[in-house]
C-alpha cells in the first residue's frame, strides 16, 4: 500500500462519516502530515456547484440525472485534484465510488453494470487504498437527522431507502474485508476516534 493512500469514509445519513473524517484531518494536521479532503458530491469549485444542485431540496431530478450529476462532480475531481495529488498527499474522501453503488444501485435499483462501466472510465487506475463504513442503527440515524439544522434532499428519504442502502454497504465491504473496517457509530465517538487513528497509523 501507498504510504500517501486513499482513505475513504462511506456510511448513509447520520452514521458519523463526516464527524470521523474532521477529527482524521485535524489529527492529520496538527501532526504536520501532509493531506487534502474532499467529499462527494462536491470538492473542487465546479464540484461544488453541482453539490449545491443535487441536493437543493427544490431539485427533483430523475434518478439517472442524479446518477450522471455524481459521475460529473466525480470527474471534476479526478481531474483537478485527485489526479494532481496522488501519491504526494494523503487523499480523505468522503463518500466515494461505493457510494453511488449503495445509494443508485442498492437504493435506486439503476444498472451495476452501467455503473461500474462509467467508474472504470473515470477512474481508470485510481483506487481507493482503505475504506471506512460507518454503520449506525436506524433509532439513532432518525435521531441525529431531526437535530440536523437544515436537512438536504438526501436527508428525507424514508427508511426502507436506508436500509436498502446500508445492506448495500455491507455487501460490498464484505467482498472486499482486506480493505474495510466497519465503524459502529452506535458507540461513543471517543471509541472510534481511537479505533480510526490507531489503524490510520498503520496505514500511513
Amino acid at each position: 500500500m501507498s504510504r500517501k493512500p486513499i482513505i475513504v469514509f462511506e456510511g448513509v445519513e447520520g452514521s458519523g462519516k463526516s464527524l470521523h473524517i474532521n477529527y482524521l484531518a485535524n489529527y492529520l494536521k496538527k501532526n504536520k502530515i501532509k493531506f487534502i479532503k474532499i467529499r462527494e458530491p462536491g470538492g473542487s469549485p465546479d464540484s461544488e456547484k453541482i453539490r449545491r444542485l443535487i441536493l437543493n431540496n427544490k431539485s427533483n431530478f430523475h434518478k439517472v440525472t442524479d446518477l450522471l450529476l455524481y459521475f460529473a462532480s466525480r470527474n471534476e475531481n479526478i481531474e483537478k485534484i485527485i489526479k494532481k495529488n496522488i501519491k504526494k498527499k494523503i487523499i480523505l474522501i468522503d463518500r466515494f465510488i461505493d457510494s453511488t453503488i449503495a445509494y443508485q444501485h442498492y437504493g435506486m435499483g439503476i444498472d451495476l453494470n452501467f455503473i461500474n462501466s462509467v467508474n472504470k472510465f473515470l477512474l481508470k487506475n485510481i483506487k481507493p487504498n482503505f475504506t471506512f463504513l460507518n454503520l449506525v442503527s436506524k433509532k439513532n440515524m432518525k435521531l441525529r437527522l431531526s437535530r440536523r439544522k437544515k436537512n438536504n434532499r438526501y436527508d428525507k428519504f424514508n427508511s426502507k431507502f436506508y436500509n436498502r442502502v446500508q445492506s448495500g454497504f455491507i455487501k460490498i465491504a464484505n467482498k472486499n474485508k482486506k480493505k474495510y473496517h466497519k465503524i459502529n457509530s452506535n458507540l461513543d465517538i471517543s471509541v472510534n476516534k481511537k479505533i480510526i487513528i490507531s489503524m490510520i497509523s498503520k496505514l500511513i
